[in-house]
Formats: structure tokens, sequence, C-alpha cells
């Protein structure tokens, strides 16, 4: 018997806040120190990829546009509270559908921050005036912004079962674009198929090698390969007595150093939620404010289990 924990009426997995359904004290992290800050443009995008972590697509719109002013608050309240943040993320959907994405990016990139953008690198991104901009801020800023494309798998064939006819050759075409201008590169895949890790970063460094992308499939900082997040595979819930069983340490998981802005639909004002995985999910927002998310985050979510703690993946740099 766990004499640590309260008893409770087992409820299922990831019910309680602090107690797994067999009544162990449940995981928690605490934000060791603010690294990455990330930014969720909106969910709206281009394309609407199978098993999308947050179900991103051209009628999602749950989470709406943040504006360049909500973002220069955030910036703000970083400066308020004497944070060392080092990393601007910013994610969607896809960022460059939003109006605001080039302003956002140059001022992050002014106040001295690196910036990290995630997008496929398709027709949003390379529209007439956000090329214009791009090729301002890449000349400008040089290696202080990265663009991480997502490329679901080295092969046309796999990588177009999940996003779409057509939309590997146009990535790639994007990240040919974004080379000739000189950017930073990165690559994000999924483990969806029954490869090892290995076999995966072969053949990333094969589809370099083809296309002649300076990028390095053996650094998961630029080949990160993303944990498949099935809503039906059975997941255990994380204890505390599994940070010794795993060789974990809380402070190496995601919402110990990183935290997310969004704005829900018809909502006054943005939200502070701990994981970029879980906008929707309303026991992880944490607030309007960046000193009221310095909080502990408790791992109640099957994600928390899948992705961070036995995936060993982050959306950072």
């Amino acid at each position: 018997m766990n004499t640590h924990a309260p008893h409770i009426t087992p409820l299922g997995k990831f019910q309680n806040r602090t107690v797994t359904a067999d009544g162990q004290t449940r995981a928690s992290v605490t934000l060791g120190r603010l690294e990455t800050l990330w930014f969720n443009t909106g969910t709206l995008c281009n394309i609407e990829c199978v098993n999308c972590y947050i179900e991103s697509s051209p009628t999602n719109d749950a989470l709406s546009y943040i504006s360049h002013a909500e973002m220069v608050d955030y910036l703000d309240q970083i400066d308020t509270l004497d944070w060392r943040v080092e990393e601007i993320g910013f994610t969607g959907g896809e960022p460059f559908m939003n109006p605001h994405m080039i302003a956002m990016a140059e001022t992050a990139l002014s106040r001295g921050y690196r910036v990290l953008v995630l997008t496929n690198a398709m027709r949003p991104m390379m529209r007439k005036k956000v090329q214009a901009g791009l090729v301002r801020l890449i000349a400008k800023y040089g290696q202080a912004l990265t663009f991480r494309v997502s490329l679901d798998h080295f092969t046309k064939t796999k990588n177009d079962q999940i996003r779409g006819k057509g939309s590997f050759e146009i990535a790639l075409a994007g990240l040919h674009w974004l080379q000739a201008q000189g950017a930073s590169l990165a690559i994000a895949g999924r483990a969806l198929w029954d490869e090892t890790p290995d076999q995966s970063r072969k053949g990333y460094a094969a589809l370099y090698g083809e296309n002649d992308l300076a990028i390095d499939a053996e650094n998961p900082a630029q080949t990160v390969l993303f944990p498949e997040m099935d809503e039906t595979a059975e997941v255990p819930e994380i204890t505390t007595s599994c940070w010794g069983i795993l060789n974990k340490n809380p402070a190496d998981i995601m919402c110990a150093s990183s935290r997310m802005i969004v704005k829900r639909r018809g909502a006054a004002s943005p939200s502070v939620v701990a994981c970029t995985l879980l906008p929707y999910a309303p026991e992880f927002d944490l607030g309007k404010t960046l000193q009221a998310a310095e909080t502990t985050v408790f791992l109640n979510h099957r994600h928390c289990a899948k992705f961070c703690v036995l995936g060993g993946a982050s959306c950072s740099a």
C-alpha cells in the first residue's frame, strides 16, 4: 500500500490531477527556468494531416491568430520578470497563415532571441510578400532564425499518406528556396512506421544527399523524430517512482523549461499553457500571465507519458 497518496476510488487513467488510477502519487514537473516561450499562431493550416497533434486544418480556428501586439506584451513580461529566455518558438497551424508572422519574428529577433519557426514550407510561406520578409530577416539575422520543416517521412509515398498528395514535393521546393536564401534548416519527422531510429536517420540522410540539403540527419536538433501520439494506444501513467525506474530527470521534461501562449476562439486575451501539445486541455491552462504560469505541472495526460517521458521528445531546439 502506498502511504504517501490519499485513498481514492479508482476512476481510470488520467482522471485525478495528483493521483494515478492505482493510487500512487502522480509525477509532476516544476518550471526550473523558462528557456523557450512558444506562440501558437493559430490552428488554421493550409493542409490537414492525419493524426495532427492539435487537429490543425483549413477549417479549425479553435485557436485564433495571435497578434503582434499580444506577442509583444509577453516579451515585455519576460523583461519585467527578468527571466533569461533564450528562444522564441512559433507553431500552428501553419504560422505563415498568420498575417503578423513576419512582424512577430522580426520583433523577437530584434530583441536578441533565437527564433524557431515550425512550418510546412508550402504555399503560405511562398507568397511573395512573405518571401520578401523572410529574405530580409534571413539576411539580417542569419543563424538566429531557424525553420523546422515538417516532412513526416523521408519518402514521398509515406509522407503524402499523412500530409496529403503532392505535399512532399511542395515542401522540398520550399526547403530548396529557404536554403538558397541561406536559412538555418531543420526537419521534423514522425516515428510512425516500423523503423528503428537508426533506419529513419539513414533514410533522411539519403534524402538530404539526393537533394543537396545541408541538414545533419544524426543531429537530433536538426532532424527531430517525434513519437506517434495514438489516442487509442495503451499508455502507462507516470508516478514519482518512475523517475528513478526510467532514469529520467524531471528537469529534462519539456514543461520544465517551456510554456506556450495560445488565444482561444472568442477569448478576450491569450492564455499560457504548460505544453505545446495540450492547448485544449483546461487543466494545463496556467493563467493569463507568465508569472502565474510559474507553477508545478502534474503529468495528467497520455501525451505527457508517451511524448515527453517515454518518447524523450521536446519541441524546442
